[in-house]
């Protein structure tokens, strides 16, 4: 069985696109899944699979989700060992963070292949401030919010504009809260 996180875009925002962590968590066991585990309202889900294809499993919660809310929620899955590479690949890691500064990630959904990639991504890296700094590494964008997430440029729907794909972001502290929470499933 692999473990899998399954990061949810846009639910329970401004108390809008409301789902319940329980009722998330029912959705998901529905699915067969197991060892469910929910953590805070922003839609992170923790739980085990037998398919070793995460853009199945993503479509299968895609689509349950739509049927049973009534809602389409973009949704990214990562496999335990991905969020562990995540937490490694941090280019901010040697930088000591001042007060306010807070670490996010933003994940993708994927760029597209081939030369639209590295055009995409080229359109990133070009794109800088006095303020804040990102670092796209893989399918995930890290970014060093000096004055706070709610004041940085890089907000979510800037980089899914730049990058022409769905993303979703996490601070720092829930990506490693995750990363724990799913190591404590696999322990099970």
């Amino acid at each position: 069985m692999t473990i899998y996180l399954a990061l949810l875009r846009g639910i329970n925002v401004s108390g809008q696109r409301s789902i319940k962590m329980e009722d998330l968590k029912k959705t998901f066991e529905a699915l067969h899944y197991k060892s469910v585990t929910t953590h805070i309202q922003s839609g992170n889900v923790i739980f085990g699979s037998a398919d070793a294809n995460p853009a199945l499993l993503r479509t299968q919660i895609e689509n349950k989700l739509l049927k049973t809310f009534g809602i389409e929620v973009p949704v990214i899955v990562k496999t335990l060992k991905e969020i562990e590479d995540t937490i490694k690949r941090n280019p901010f890691k040697k930088i000591k963070a001042q007060e306010g500064e807070k670490l996010h990630v933003t994940f993708l959904a994927g760029l597209p292949v081939g030369s639209p990639a590295k055009a995409a991504a080229d359109n990133l890296a070009v794109v800088k401030n006095d303020v804040d700094e990102i670092r796209l590494s893989g399918s995930e964008v890290y970014i060093l919010c000096r004055n706070g997430y709610g004041k940085t440029l890089f907000s979510n729907a800037f980089i899914e504009k730049k990058l022409m794909v769905s993303a979703t972001t996490r601070n720092w502290a829930t990506v490693e809260k995750l990363f724990s929470l799913g190591k404590a499933v696999a322990n099970i």
